[in-house]
């Protein structure tokens, strides 16, 4: 595979809130994982985020591939065109706390964070 790994500007930055929690997730898990970033139809604005921890056996040619330092981030070609710029931070607030997105390219956001329009 030839991924090229993005140098310092990413096109999906991580907080180091929410990076330190996807490594503390990750850890759980007992093994290397790299956490996959994308959008899929639905959600009540049209589009909604998906996140979720992939083996490195499964990264694909044509993924976006962003380091911080050693852990890796992947997103599919078609949802890095909806989350290019996008702040991932997390928080561990009771009311209003886990991943939340800010996505420079969202017309619209829902009340609940998790889906966009553009």
């Amino acid at each position: 595979m030839t991924q090229a790994t993005q140098p310092q500007q990413k096109g999906i930055q991580l907080t180091e809130a929410a990076l330190q929690h996807v490594l503390a997730l990750r850890e759980s898990q007992g093994k290397e994982l790299y956490l996959r970033v994308g959008v899929r139809q639905g959600g009540c604005s049209g589009m909604s985020y998906m996140m979720d921890f992939e083996e490195a056996s499964k990264v694909r040619e044509d993924d976006n591939v962003f380091d911080y330092d050693g852990f890796k981030i992947i997103c599919d070609p078609k949802s890095i065109l909806y989350l290019y710029g996008l702040v991932l931070d997390y928080s561990n607030s009771m009311i209003g706390g886990g991943f939340q997105f800010t996505n420079p390219n969202a017309a619209q956001s829902c009340g609940c964070g998790k889906s966009f329009g553009v």
